[in-house]
């Protein structure tokens, strides 16, 4: 099993950009497909972006052409760069792991990270 910890998030203004980091450990990570989900209050958790073993990504239309995912198997890192933040980016992004691609499409991996506090605010 996996452990996931995620880092880099913080207050950044409209149109900023931020760099969120999950990085596991506990078993051989470049077999486990990885992906970024966000809940905001109020709103349904959003699965986002997802990076497969073999490092296929795939992004919700609601952050394409403005997020990239990519992972580096060396360092046990999958990261989420983030640019062009608007007032709907504002949520918790949880990075989330399993063995099946098809439990990350459906936002049910079986681990989860804490979540780190992303806010867009001016």
């Amino acid at each position: 099993q996996v452990q996931l910890v995620e880092s880099g998030g913080g207050l950044v203004q409209p149109g900023g950009s931020l760099r969120l980091s999950c990085v596991a450990s506990g078993s051989v990570f470049s077999i486990y497909n990885v992906g970024w989900s966000r809940q905001a209050p109020g709103k349904q958790r959003e699965v986002v972006a997802r990076i497969t073993s073999a490092g296929s990504t795939n992004y919700a239309d609601s952050v394409k052409g403005r997020f990239t995912i990519s992972r580096d198997n060396a360092k046990n890192t999958v990261y989420l760069n983030m640019k062009n933040l608007n007032y709907e980016d504002t949520a918790v992004y949880y990075c989330n792991a399993d063995l099946s691609v098809s439990k990350i499409v459906r936002g049910t991996p079986g681990t989860w990270g804490q979540g780190t506090q992303v806010t867009v605010s001016s």
